[in-house]
C-alpha cells in the first residue's frame, strides 16, 4: 500500500470516508437491501463477496472481498470490513486481511496521530480498490447461505 499522507490528515479522511461511501453505492446500489450476503460477477474480474455481518438502524457493517481461489474456503482478498454509517453517509474501513482491527493496534487511545494515520492508510487502500472495482460492470445477486469471513 502506498504512503501518501496528506498535510491534513483529519479533514482528508473525513472526505476520503464520504467519496467511499458514495463509490461503494455506485458499486452495489441495492447495498441496503441485501439481507445476508451477494455476489457480484462480471466477466472481466473474478467474483466480489458482499457478508452483511451487523445491521442497525443507522450502520451496516459489512465484509466485501474477491475469492481468488475455485471456492470460498481459498483464498479471499481483500477481505475489508467496512463500517457503513447511513445516516452521515460515510463508509469507514475496520481492517483488512492483512492488518488487524485498529483498537486492536493502537494501545494508547491518546495516540490520536497514529490512530487517524492507521486509518487513513486502509481508507485510502479502500479508495483505490473501489475505482478498480467500478471499472468493471459487476451485478449483484443476494444469495442466502455464504459462510462467514473470519475476520
Amino acid at each position: 500500500m502506498g504512503q501518501l499522507t496528506p498535510v491534513n490528515t483529519a479533514f482528508c479522511l473525513e472526505q476520503l470516508c464520504e467519496s467511499n461511501y458514495r463509490k461503494l453505492f455506485r458499486l452495489i446500489p441495492d447495498l441496503r437491501s441485501f439481507a445476508d450476503a451477494a455476489v457480484g460477477y462480471t466477466d472481466r474480474q473474478p467474483a466480489l463477496y458482499l457478508d452483511v455481518l451487523e445491521r442497525n438502524p443507522y450502520t451496516l457493517t459489512i465484509s466485501l472481498s474477491h475469492c481468488f481461489g475455485r471456492t470460498l474456503n481459498e483464498l479471499l482478498e481483500p477481505a475489508v470490513k467496512i463500517r457503513v454509517y447511513l445516516d452521515a453517509q460515510v463508509a469507514e474501513v475496520i481492517r483488512d486481511h492483512a492488518r488487524p482491527d485498529v483498537s486492536t493496534v493502537i494501545k494508547d487511545p491518546g495516540s490520536s496521530l497514529e490512530i487517524r494515520d492507521y486509518k487513513w492508510r486502509l481508507n485510502y487502500f479502500l479508495e483505490k480498490w473501489l475505482d478498480h472495482c467500478l471499472k468493471t460492470d459487476y451485478r449483484f445477486d443476494s444469495v442466502t447461505a455464504m459462510p462467514r469471513q473470519a475476520m
